[in-house]
């Protein structure tokens, strides 16, 4: 059952009829404790309140199907103002961003000079900028984006995702940029041609990468809600004597609030994932996809309204 809900939220997920609905009516539906809410405003003030327990942010303007370079200007343009915004209000927060909604896939050059502008204001306020990692379909394109992007640029990392097999592959290519990287799972439906099937192998694979990367001597992000996964990392750095500043723990907003605190209390550097804006749609469907406990919480918000 849980598999059959997965895939029908990740179906969802790319829906372009449902996503341009979605903006229409808001964050309803239980969106909102995912969602920083519209605004860079609401975001301004979800931030300071995160900070002030102790825990760092990147924050993320949501946006997928950009069907004009004017869509993919706009999103760059809220991107700036973004980290114009973490600047102003002395903010302990970094910037995430999809390359799609940069227009990835209307042009490489588009997204490339969209990346360049807001790699400029970022170098200047010294807000540090991720690219996410979107499906296997773009993984390749992407990291080309990134090498580019990577001989001018220092304020910039983007993410490898374990479920798929060239991943191992791709943390020693990227070696050589002494890349900061955000090491996830992986939360697209992809075909077992380029990904693991199954879940222990994704999990093996996730300890490989984080190994591999920490020994390379390079930043790492261990985006994780697993405590198999936190329980390993925290092992293998005490083993190997790896300075704390090395690695960061990162989280989602609204989930496991309880055990990002307890990373914090026990020393950990702790970043939030806190994304806000009104194309919220198809993110929130991989976070039901993720896990069936934020289903029956969304269904009992809605019984309540």
């Amino acid at each position: 059952m849980e598999q059959i809900l997965r895939n029908f939220f990740l179906f969802l997920s790319k829906n372009k009829f449902f996503t341009k609905l979605a903006k229409r009516y808001g964050l309803r539906f239980g969106a909102g404790r995912f969602v920083a809410g519209e605004t860079i405003q609401h975001a301004v003030e979800t931030i300071k309140k995160i900070n002030e327990q102790g825990m760092s942010v990147t924050i993320d303007h949501l946006g997928e199907f950009i069907d004009s370079e004017e869509e993919a200007r706009t999103a760059a343009d809220e991107c700036i103002e973004a980290i114009k915004a973490i600047s102003s209000h002395n903010l302990d927060s970094q910037l995430s961003l999809k390359l799609t909604s940069m227009g990835l896939d209307i042009s490489y050059k588009l997204a490339l000079e969209n990346m360049r502008n807001i790699l400029k204001v970022a170098e200047e306020k010294d807000v540090f900028v991720t690219i996410d990692m979107e499906d296997f379909e773009r993984c390749q394109t992407t990291l080309d984006l990134f090498k580019e992007l990577r001989e001018d640029y220092e304020h910039i990392g983007t993410v490898i995702q374990s479920y798929l097999y060239r991943a191992a592959e791709d943390i020693e290519d990227l070696n050589r940029y002494s890349p900061n990287l955000r090491l996830v799972k992986g939360a697209y439906k992809e075909s077992p041609k380029v990904a693991f099937p199954d879940k222990k192998d994704v999990d093996e694979n996730y300890k490989k990468i984080i190994k591999m990367h920490l020994l390379n001597g390079n930043y790492t992000a261990v985006a994780t809600h697993d405590d198999a996964m936190i329980e390993y990392t925290t092992k293998l750095v005490k083993e190997h004597n790896i300075p704390i500043d090395q690695f960061e723990f990162q989280m989602l907003y609204g989930i496991r609030v309880e055990r990002q605190q307890e990373l914090v209390k026990e020393g950990y550097k702790m970043r939030v994932y806190v994304p806000y804006g009104d194309d919220w749609y198809g993110y929130f469907m991989r976070r039901l996809a993720e896990r069936p406990a934020n289903v029956a919480f969304v269904l009992k918000g809605v019984a309540g309204k």
